[in-house]
């Protein structure tokens, strides 16, 4: 499914890089893979938030979860787009190294279901791909 008002150029390069630099905040000292993302509220507003590990891996929270419980905790309830950071991915990853996890593709499903998500390049800036979320985990769970 599209989206109803797809990103322009300029919010996918803004997403991209904010998410870039939401990732320098990372607590990564386990994978020493810091990611960040950045999601576009249907108001104009960037939320951010980056992956926080935990010796207890269970307890680990990516960051694509947190910049959307930033973003629900400011009240905001409809997404536009979402942008995922990997700045510590080898070059040569591709971008299967880049994309989120499965429980972060449900979350979006539940949360953005009308939003795109766009990764960040190797460059952590520019963006590599861009997808609707629905693409991301097709015949997704739902409750409802």
């Amino acid at each position: 499914m599209k989206p109803s008002h797809p990103l322009t150029h300029d919010e996918q390069d803004r997403l991209a890089a904010a998410a870039a630099a939401a990732a320098l905040n990372a607590y990564a000292p386990y994978s020493r893979f810091r990611v960040g993302a950045a999601v576009l509220d249907s108001d104009g507003r960037l939320h951010t938030g980056c992956n926080v590990e935990n010796a207890s891996y269970g307890l680990c929270l990516c960051a694509e979860r947190n910049a959307l419980s930033t973003a629900l905790g400011t009240g905001a309830r409809r997404f536009r787009g979402i942008g995922v950071a990997c700045i510590d991915a080898a070059p040569g990853l591709g971008l299967e190294g880049r994309t989120p996890c499965g429980a972060c593709r449900q979350w979006m499903v539940e949360l953005a279901p009308d939003a795109e998500v766009v990764i960040a390049g190797g460059d952590g800036r520019q963006p590599m791909a861009v997808w609707p979320v629905s693409a991301l985990l097709p015949d997704a769970f739902r409750l409802t």
